[in-house]
């Protein structure tokens, strides 16, 4: 087959983060299989506009705010250059590319989570609205009848709430690596690890603050952060105000063996985010037995965790503190959910996860060929209800 995924950036960009692993894992496992893969994104400094990475082709056109226009132009292009594409995956990072109603071409509505908590903690007010208003009202009626994939059940039954039929969406879940032998104990002394970008809706705040009421009585306590963003220098203010510098360490972007090392000393990994559509660093730090902590309310971190059995759940920052103080003192219980945690992860594999894309790819692939503006639902026998 020949396809197109549309996602507004990529692993290279600065803000690049989850979801674009996933698409990009699922790229280069389709690649692997055959099929020819074109990823059209946004644009950044230092990266080339055409490049060929592991069997797939990126395309980086226009900004975080032109992408949308730019990408559905170099898409067309191609078209009318090499051919149509069997299929497009339209990736939903709060809006789509509006892709059906310019491409005369299957298409698949990929959504990660609903951003609902998302938009007012990252836009004012006006445009949070308007932003809620496009993913909640327009962008259900635009895309009503096609096929959608999202990577949590969480994550579907929200989507069925804004008006999604539920026999339209598949659950794809993400897969997991193999973690990787390093021989490497954990750490002497307590300590908490966070995996992820710095961005606001990531709250990585609140591990500073639990950090801060714990280092009293959890002596030689250290809260080391993985990832980086443009959040960063807020959450060093954060850290500065609290007067607990010196007990956080600040990582930044790490290759993979340093990832592994890090995940492979830590004692509990902490996940305040405000939503995830699955949580991938949950079930990264799992492959290495740690247990994670999140809240109930965070979309697919709740699905990703089995409370009390491969991490803890709580409600708010108090229920957060508790939760790392109880995991901190109690050994027996760290490793209990450590290794309950470490045998679920196994059982994600992204093998797997490319097996369902390309069966679904493969069906999307043979129907119809779309109009711009159709609204005719699919065939119920298209999209297969996932688990």
């Amino acid at each position: 087959m020949r396809l197109a995924i549309l996602n507004w950036r990529d692993l290279t960009h600065p803000e690049g983060g989850g979801a674009e692993r996933y698409a990009q894992t699922m790229a280069a496992g389709l690649a692997s299989r055959g099929h020819d893969i074109t990823f059209f994104c946004a644009a950044h400094s230092g990266a080339p506009r055409v490049d060929l990475v592991d069997g797939y082709r990126i395309v980086r056109q226009g900004s975080r705010a032109t992408v949308y226009y730019q990408a559905l132009r170099a898409l067309r292009r191609a078209s009318r250059e090499n051919g149509a594409f069997d299929a497009v995956v339209d990736v939903q990072n709060g809006v789509p590319f509006w892709s059906v109603v310019a491409l005369d071409m299957p298409i698949v509505c990929l959504v990660h989570h609903v951003h609902r908590e998302q938009w007012p903690v990252v836009f004012g007010p006006f445009l949070s609205r308007l932003g809620w208003i496009l993913e909640s009202q327009v962008t259900p009626r635009l895309y009503r009848g096609r096929p959608y994939v999202t990577v949590s059940g969480r994550s579907r039954d929200e989507l069925v709430q804004l008006g999604v039929r539920a026999e339209h969406i598949q659950v794809i879940h993400n897969g997991t690596d193999r973690p990787m032998a390093l021989a490497v104990e954990r750490s002497p002394v307590p300590t908490i690890v966070v995996l992820g970008r710095l961005v606001p809706h990531k709250r990585v705040e609140l591990a500073v603050d639990v950090l801060a009421r714990l280092r009293d009585t959890h002596v030689g306590l250290q809260l080391r952060i993985v990832g980086d963003g443009w959040w960063r220098e807020r959450i060093e203010a954060h850290a500065a105000r609290l007067g607990v510098t010196r007990d956080v360490h600040f990582l930044g972007y790490v290759d993979e063996v340093t990832k592994h090392h890090e995940l492979s000393r830590a004692w509990v990994a902490l996940a305040p985010s405000a939503k995830e559509g699955w949580g991938l660093n949950v079930v990264e730090a799992a492959s290495h037995g740690v247990p994670t902590i999140a809240h109930h309310d965070a979309g697919g971190l709740s699905e990703s965790i089995v409370d009390q059995r491969t991490g803890l759940l709580v409600h708010d920052l108090s229920g957060m503190v508790d939760a790392t103080s109880r995991l901190l003192s109690d050994p027996e219980l760290r490793n209990r959910l450590g290794h309950e945690a470490r045998d679920r992860a196994s059982r994600y594999s992204w093998d797997t996860a490319v097996d369902e894309w390309e069966a679904l790819l493969a069906r999307i692939a043979r129907q119809p060929r779309y109009q711009p503006g159709d609204l005719n639902p699919v065939d119920p026998g298209v999209v297969e209800e996932g688990a």
